[in-house]
């Protein structure tokens, strides 16, 4: 048997004493998590879910994230985790790509809600026909199912054995589909193996000194429903007994309290995580406990900026281990090795069992290695390849022989140089992607939905500095000929219509774009 699952039952027979999450005064042993994940498997397997079915699953940072998670694949299941700030019309499209025949969601308070509206897509992809089975996951798991027709994941554990024999998978059999956004068009569904995210998450040895014998205790701020958090965090966790100490939503202050209350040793962020940190920093604060306990820190997502590596650095005593990775990379394809010292700005070296190429951005031609008098290579695109890389995209047999050649390597999308000594470098993220706060934004997403507001007869989304999120999303539109509407007007209906994370907040009513002859908007004209 090779199914992802086996880290958390091994934890659980192995350290039968120890914390495995940690939320608020709720703290949970590994048997106590196994147990209620053998009784997910069989609740699915009680409704008909069979090896290889799709179970989308849409929760913030709560042990019910992982109980499911770990449930669905105990069941021989793929899980679909999904992004709890997505609209009903966004979910309904995540269920019916991912042909997902049941669907877990979380409703509970209102900080924490998902919202009607995802619910609703729900209800408009069960009138289609698709997704067969609903679970509210409600805080309170003995209230009554706020949507008619539905159960409760209360109502549904009722009664199932906590014990299970987890269903025995193939290393190549789909273990998780994680949606990306692509430049050209709808999100798209990277199939990954459990091998991927088996070998991802243990990868934890090499890069942070990871040992069962010294469990770590994790901060758990990046979302779940994310490939950083669930592989680095909460699967490097499980793997060798630590414990995960949960936190919802981030708020720099409450994050730096768990920190010192329970003496948290790996912390992983997004820079703005990091910013917010140290922004929050005063006498109330016991900065002298918490650099005693810290041992790991590690960054993603986007570009640490130099300032707060040096500061981080000088009050924590914690050097931050910058990385890279993408979804389709299970995620970690890069790291800076702990011990190795860090060189600023670079995102270190493939990590064991990865290789990494620099590639014609027009082709799969390695580019020609050629330094620049700071020692850095010419600017390629890279190219991973090893035991990370995805399956594919999820029916979409045309991307994926896009995104990966013959020979295995798949394509970044991203440009860097590399050094004398191997060390990466970003130069620029594929072509027109926004990084917000950690989150990736794809500008063509933004300019389809915008182009199906009555008013709006052609659209550009672009990338803006901004001081906390990295960038802000601004977008430039023309309206129709008549038609009238407001950048207010506008930004107010696209909140309505598009994740908070991805509407834009700038609006700006224009008479024409640049374009070039072909008619492609010159996007770098723009600002």
């Amino acid at each position: 048997m090779t199914n992802l699952a086996e880290f958390l039952e091994n934890s659980a027979q192995a350290y039968p004493d120890r914390t495995a999450i940690v939320f608020g005064d709720t703290r949970l042993s590994y048997p106590q998590v196994n147990g209620a994940a053998n009784q997910v498997a069989n609740l699915l397997v009680s409704r008909g879910i069979k090896p290889g079915d799709k179970v989308a699953l849409s929760c913030p940072n709560l042990p019910y994230f992982t109980i499911i998670y770990y449930g669905i694949l105990k069941a021989g299941a793929t899980v679909v985790p999904l992004n709890v700030l997505l609209k009903g019309r966004e979910v309904a499209y995540h269920l019916g790509d991912s042909d997902a025949k049941a669907y877990f969601a979380f409703q509970g308070t209102p900080d924490l809600a998902i919202g009607a509206e995802a619910h609703a897509g729900f209800q408009e992809v069960r009138q289609e026909g698709g997704c067969e089975h609903f679970f509210v996951i409600t805080a309170d798991p003995t209230a009554p199912s706020p949507i008619e027709g539905t159960e409760t994941l209360g109502q549904g554990l009722a009664g199932q054995a906590p014990t299970f024999d987890t269903v025995a998978v193939d290393d190549d059999d789909t273990a998780v589909i994680l949606y990306t956004s692509g430049t050209t068009g709808q999100p798209k569904g990277a199939e990954l193996r459990h091998r991927n995210m088996r070998d991802n998450a243990l990868a934890g040895t090499d890069l942070f000194g990871a040992d069962a014998a010294r469990p770590d205790t994790y901060l758990c701020v990046l979302p779940l429903f994310h490939s950083f958090g669930q592989t680095v965090i909460q699967n490097g966790a499980f793997a060798f007994g630590g414990t995960v100490v949960m936190l919802p939503r981030f708020e720099a202050a409450s994050a730096l309290g768990l920190m010192v209350k329970e003496k948290v040793t790996f912390f992983g962020g997004v820079p703005t995580m990091y910013w917010g940190l140290l922004g929050a920093l005063d006498d109330t604060v016991d900065v002298k406990a918490l650099a005693e306990n810290l041992r790991v820190a590690v960054a993603g997502g986007s570009a640490l900026p130099v300032e707060v590596h040096k500061e981080f650095e000088k009050r924590f005593g914690v050097t931050i281990l910058e990385g890279y990775g993408l979804s389709e990379t299970s995620p970690v394809a890069s790291f800076s090795k702990l011990g190795d010292g860090v060189r600023v700005g670079s995102i270190g070296t493939p990590i064991p069992g990865v290789e990494m190429k620099l590639i014609d951005p027009e082709g799969w031609d390695e580019i020609d290695a050629g330094k620049d008098p700071d020692g850095l290579s010419a600017v390629g695109e890279i190219a991973i390849k090893g035991h990370n890389i995805m399956k594919g995209y999820y029916k979409r047999p045309d991307a994926t022989a896009e995104a990966i050649n013959a020979e295995g390597w798949f394509r970044s999308g991203d440009l860097g140089r590399r050094d004398a000594d191997g060390w990466y470098y970003i130069v620029d993220r594929s072509k027109d992607m926004i990084i917000r706060g950690g989150f990736n934004v794809y500008p063509r997403e933004i300019e389809e939905v915008l182009l199906t507001h009555p008013a709006v007869s052609l659209a550009a989304v672009i990338g803006v500095p901004h001081e906390s999120h990295g960038e802000e999303i601004k977008a430039f539109a023309i309206l129709k000929p008549g038609a009238s509407a407001t950048p207010e007007e506008i930004v107010a209906w696209g909140k309505e219509q598009m994740a908070a994370y991805k509407y834009p907040r700038i609006v700006e009513i224009v008479e024409a774009l640049p374009m070039t002859a072909t008619g492609k908007i010159l996007k770098r004209e723009l600002s």
